[in-house]
């Protein structure tokens, strides 16, 4: 395989990644990252040698809200802390396209975590989407910090306090102010937290708008409620492979070999 240097326009930064380019192409995909990850680390960086043997090219990008917090060639921070939904929808859109400016054939799509989530919007939104992963995809919508905090994570036991900080300066003008959390990568904006509250893409009321096979992979150390695979699938008018990873959690530690392989052979089969 060939491996190219990608940089994608937007109208702020540039999206990085790379393209992974098969001897004969028979297809391709997109593969969208996690809340504060990127191309070179998790599925984005262990997929695309087993996706590259099936005759698939890869488009493993960064979204502008990449990471936690980056800085590219002045002072000014961009990253995690403060992306938005509709950045984040817009990025996949760009991505889409270039790949297809390349003559490339309409994207697969595998998206891990957030990036999973923002591809059930992007597969309603392109219904010739031919295949959909979804790996430990969560379920978004306007509850989805509430529930994230009861776990744990985000504000964790300090929920309410948090939004109101976040919602108080917001309306102040301060909207990127950056707010410590217990259960988020340490730090957010506070636009970033209200964007959460309010524009999430909502798995499970998208689910029934999907025109493509599904592929939905949990670790089963995962909570069902924020990673609600069953109940996607019983939502979807169309076919949903549910498979939960034993002893797997949400980053696949020790088992990329075993997601790789999986991924690779249901788009293979779907392709």
């Amino acid at each position: 395989m060939t491996i190219e240097p990608v940089s994608i326009d937007t109208d702020t930064q540039p999206l990085d990644g790379l393209l992974y380019l098969p001897s004969v192409v028979r297809g391709s995909v997109l593969l969208m990252h996690g809340n504060t990850m990127n191309f070179y680390f998790g599925p984005p960086r262990f997929l695309p040698r087993h996706l590259v043997t099936r005759g698939f090219a890869c488009l493993a990008y960064n979204r502008r809200g990449h990471d936690v917090l980056s800085n590219r060639d002045s002072r000014m921070l961009e990253g995690g802390a403060y992306q938005t939904n509709a950045e984040a929808i817009a990025d996949n859109q760009l991505a889409r396209a270039w790949l297809l400016d390349r003559g490339l054939p309409a994207p697969a799509v595998v998206g891990h975590s957030n990036g999973g989530t923002l591809a059930v919007r992007y597969a309603v939104d392109h219904p010739d989407t031919p295949a959909l992963v979804l790996l430990s995809a969560h379920r978004g919508g306007p509850d989805l910090l509430r529930r994230m905090s009861r776990h744990g994570l985000m504000a964790g036991d300090r929920f309410e306090e948090i939004t109101s900080e976040a919602l108080r300066l917001v309306e102040d003008g301060r909207g990127d102010d950056l707010l410590l959390v217990p259960g988020w990568w340490y730090v957010i904006s506070a636009r970033t937290y209200v964007d959460f509250l309010t524009e999430s893409p909502a798995i499970l009321e998208l689910a029934p708008r999907i025109a493509c096979p599904v592929l939905y992979l949990v670790g089963s150390e995962e909570p069902p409620d924020l990673y609600p695979a069953h109940e996607f699938a019983r939502r979807a008018r169309v076919g949903v492979d549910v498979v939960t990873l034993e002893g797997s959690g949400h980053y696949y530690t020790g088992h990329e070999e075993a997601v790789g392989k999986l991924v690779a052979d249901w788009l293979d089969s779907h392709r």
